[in-house]
């Protein structure tokens, strides 16, 4: 930017490029914004639902991702558009929130989006159509209250949690064997659940995986699997009862800080420093044996002569354990992390019932699984597949149905799935809006019809005629004044989603509506778009 005066001696500025620089305005700005939000949401569209297809994204390194987890495909998506990066977020915000619907809340958007355009083009005012929504949204959410029903469960009584991770898992590529991972993610859930104060960590759950084997084989572990191995070939391969060191010292001599130099210029010189190095060894395993330790777990290597040292004295080892690796066992044994060799004592050991290392297949991979602890709040779930990408995808889904389970943990009410709950909220705001004189009505009637994609993006997907399945589902629930009536995707035969056991949580119902409301608002309140030129 320049100052300059012109012939009167008047400043004006002069800025550069203003030429090149690309400015919307108005309802032309608007129109762009809703297209790249509608162009992000068709992507998705299609992989909602128990029948949703997969995307197949290729990162620049040439890794290959196939999911249909809504977060994951937007994240993985390479993005310009500064409206569809607004839609990624929405995505992720519902993923950190909730952790489950993160597919649905921009499909939710993407619809008040395009209904928005058609009020726009009917010339009533964004900000109308904006408060319209505001509206809508608090009377769905309010309905949605209402229609929700209460779910009990125990510690003996799962099955509530395990239908309702069910759903969630139906809708992946892992729904063969959606009941046994269903179960292992309730029972993870529980494991480290504190009912008292409904609170669910769950950095405490480890989601492992190796190649190999069957989707079938994936088990849950009450204890820590640690991809390591013995440091030393030939230390027993099965320890009962241990009790565990827990270190975060080397194995090896102390080195001074300051920079140093030994001259030796004789042979018996070379032979004391030695002696002090072994009797420095010796020292620290005899240090470890005297508190009464069967096993050692170290952060850093060790020395060979160390580890030859160990394996004589008996006294079984574990080098290169990672940091939160470290932490999950400390905290599943009851151990306390040493970081100074003189600081051990026999009360900072953690106790495990069983630690064994375990071979798989022909390949000479082995891992180490520490169970029966003495504090089982840390738990492991050991996912097989038969190659990378299957098991990265398990991982997504399991991490879905655990944060479901917690949701559930934290706010036990559930509302029915296939549609039937959207259905349900479009007919009640289709109602509320003759309650409202002026031009809000008009928005909130086309949130009603905004709310009709999801279940119809559902039986799109089903290969149902979608127009004509979603009128019929919707004639029924008015009709039987049913709100549970949804979607048959699977083809059970009934529309009544409680005979289908298909539910879904009710925080993240209302967060889905709430969150794509606020997004499209300010979507639609931005009528001026100044972008750099292109080069």
């Amino acid at each position: 930017m320049a100052l300059a005066f012109d012939e009167f001696g008047r400043p004006f500025v002069i800025i550069k490029e203003q030429d090149q620089k690309v400015r919307l305005r108005g309802l032309d700005a608007q129109k762009a914004n809703i297209a790249a939000g509608m162009a992000v949401s068709r992507i998705l569209r299609t992989s909602l639902g128990p029948k949703g297809m997969d995307k197949m994204l290729q990162s620049p390194d040439g890794d290959v991702t196939i999911t249909n987890d809504g977060a994951t495909i937007l994240e993985q998506m390479d993005v310009d558009n500064q409206i569809a990066k607004l839609l990624v977020e929405l995505s992720r915000s519902q993923d950190y929130e909730i952790g489950d619907g993160t597919t649905g809340v921009v499909v939710l958007a993407g619809a008040l989006l395009e209904q928005a355009q058609k009020q726009l083009e009917r010339g009533i005012h964004p900000i109308r159509v904006a408060e319209g929504y505001e509206t809508a949204s608090r009377i769905a959410v309010e309905h949605l209250e209402k229609i929700a029903q209460k779910f009990d469960f125990g510690v003996n009584n799962i099955e509530p949690l395990v239908q309702t991770c069910m759903t969630t898992l139906s809708s992946k590529i892992v729904n063969r064997c959606k009941r046994s991972l269903a179960e292992i993610a309730v029972k993870a859930v529980l494991a480290v659940a504190d009912l008292e104060r409904k609170d669910v960590n769950l950095d405490l759950i480890k989601v492992d995986g190796k190649v190999g084997g069957k989707l079938e084989d994936t088990e849950l572990i009450y204890g820590i699997v640690v991809d390591k191995e013995m440091s030393h070939p030939q230390m027993p391969k099965q320890i009962e009862d241990a009790k565990i060191a827990i270190l975060t010292c080397p194995f090896e001599p102390p080195k001074p800080k300051t920079k140093h130099k030994v001259d030796i210029d004789t042979v018996e010189k070379f032979q004391t420093l030695r002696k002090q190095e072994q009797q420095y060894f010796d020292d620290m395993v005899q240090k470890c044996k005297d508190v009464g330790a069967t096993l050692v777990i170290c952060q850093w290597g060790f020395d060979d002569e160390a580890n030859h040292l160990l394996m004589h004295r008996n006294l079984p080892a574990v080098r290169w354990v990672g940091g939160v690796e470290l932490e999950l066992i400390a905290i599943a044994t009851g151990g306390r992390i040493v970081p100074r060799f003189q600081e051990l004592t026999s009360e900072k050991l953690g106790k495990a019932g069983l630690v064994r290392e375990k071979g798989f297949g022909t390949t000479k991979d082995k891992m180490l699984y520490v169970e029966h602890c003495a504090n089982s709040r840390a738990v492991t779930i050991f996912i097989r597949g038969g190659n990378k990408m299957m098991i990265e995808e398990t991982k997504r889904s399991i991490h879905d149905a655990l944060c479901v389970a917690r949701n559930l943990i934290r706010n036990n009410s559930i509302v029915y799935g296939g549609g039937s709950s959207e259905i349900s909220c479009s007919i009640s705001v289709e109602a509320a809006a003759d309650r409202y004189p002026g031009v809000e009505q008009y928005a909130i009637r086309a949130f009603a019809d905004a709310l009709d994609s999801v279940p119809m993006a559902l039986a799109e997907n089903s290969g149902l005629q979608p127009i004509e399945t979603l009128s019929a589902v919707k004639s029924q629930q008015i009709k039987e004044n049913n709100p549970y009536c949804g979607i048959d995707c699977n083809d059970a035969g009934t529309n009544d989603m409680r005979d289908q056991n298909v539910f879904e949580t009710l925080i993240g119902k209302q967060q889905q509506i709430l969150l794509a409301t606020q997004v499209v608002k300010m979507i639609l309140k931005i009528d001026d778009v100044i972008s750099p030129s292109e080069y």
